[in-house]
């Protein structure tokens, strides 16, 4: 599995004075994507960091198209793109309805304890490799 979607209720704290979903918002929902595709995949991140496996963002990059505002129901779609032997290359749209609010794409990269580089280990191969990375 390559691709999971979630529902997101916006929470009043995640408004701004103007009541809209404050930007900076948008990199969480992006995280939550992250873990339940890889929750979907039958894997745990508390589980790999207990095994000394790290992600941290490397890249980010979002488009805002329209705003979203308190209690209104949004569809997370997160969607792993490209993977080499130590980075992942997601995109995301977030949706109300069929209203596209924002679209992203990430890139992590997997480091050890000490924030060294380290490969992906091959049980979290998504099949969607890039051998020059």
């Amino acid at each position: 599995m390559t691709e999971h979607t979630i529902s997101i209720r916006v929470r009043y704290p995640e408004c701004d004075a103007m009541g809209y979903v404050h930007h900076s918002h948008y990199l969480q929902y992006f995280e939550m994507g992250r873990i339940e595709l890889l929750r979907a995949m039958g894997h745990s991140y508390a589980e790999l960091e207990k095994a000394g496996v790290f992600f941290v963002i490397v890249k980010v990059e979002v488009r805002y198209r329209w705003p979203a505002r308190f209690e209104e129901e949004l569809t997370l779609r997160t969607r792993i793109v490209k993977q080499t032997m130590v980075k992942i290359e997601h995109e995301y749209e977030v949706k109300k309805g069929e209203v596209v609010l924002a679209e992203g794409k990430t890139t992590i990269a997997c480091v050890d304890r000490e924030g060294r580089l380290q490969g992906i280990p091959e049980y979290l191969q998504s099949g969607t490799t890039d051998e020059h990375g």
